[in-house]
């Protein structure tokens, strides 16, 4: 049974049905995050090095959890950044000419990070793979 204000919507993830509950006005959010985790899954599972679903789960949990991390620090970075620039001597025509030359980096993430959370999945696979369990 929904909750007021709620509805349920199938969606597919690696192919597998699933019945999710989600605000009115929310579906399309929702909708977004069903395809980045049915990506990152089928990225997984693609790769052929994971078999089990669980851990297909896990380690794009993990990839997800990590990814927001990154740009959660990166944002809080630009916000101290953005903050120390309006405390700085930069004023009128000098914070003009910084916004149009392009203001702070917004780079999607680099090379270096996509090695690590590749490493951090290898590491946890092997972690995974010693005991046969998730918990």
């Amino acid at each position: 049974m929904n909750k007021p204000g709620h509805k349920q919507i199938e969606v597919q993830i690696m192919g597998q049905s699933y019945l999710l509950s989600c605000p009115v006005g929310g579906e399309s959010l929702l909708l977004e995050a069903v395809e980045r985790v049915d990506t990152a899954m089928c990225r997984i599972r693609d790769a052929g090095k994971v078999k089990a679903r669980d851990r297909i789960a896990v380690l794009a949990s993990l990839n997800l959890a990590y990814e927001l991390s990154q740009l959660e620090r990166k944002e809080a970075e630009r916000e101290a950044e953005a903050q120390q620039f309006q405390a700085s001597s930069f004023a009128g025509a000098d914070a003009s000419a910084f916004a149009e030359a392009g203001g702070f980096d917004t780079e999607p993430l680099d090379a270096q990070t996509q090695s690590r959370v590749d490493e951090l999945m290898r590491r946890l696979d092997q972690t995974l793979d010693k005991d046969g369990r998730l918990l």
